[in-house]
């Protein structure tokens, strides 16, 4: 089991997403993290195990709903 910790910048590279989505989901506490003093740690097998559970994908779901009204508000 992979065990690495990574940083906002480096899981967003890591999932194939924006910060901005990493960030709402803190805010929304849907991602497994860490708080380290001020930053914002993950264990890539909690962040595999969140995916493979399904959580993930509900998340890109609303996240893309969310992106779909900001546009049709332009």
């Amino acid at each position: 089991m992979n065990d690495r910790w990574l940083s906002v910048d480096e899981i967003s590279e890591y999932l194939g997403v924006s910060k901005e989505t990493i960030y709402r989901w803190l805010d929304k506490k849907k991602i497994p993290s860490h708080r380290v003093g001020k930053f914002w740690r993950f264990k890539t097998s909690e962040v595999d195990n969140w995916i493979i559970n399904g959580s993930a994908a509900s998340e890109a779901i609303d996240n893309r709903k969310v992106e779909l009204v900001s546009e049709a508000n332009l």
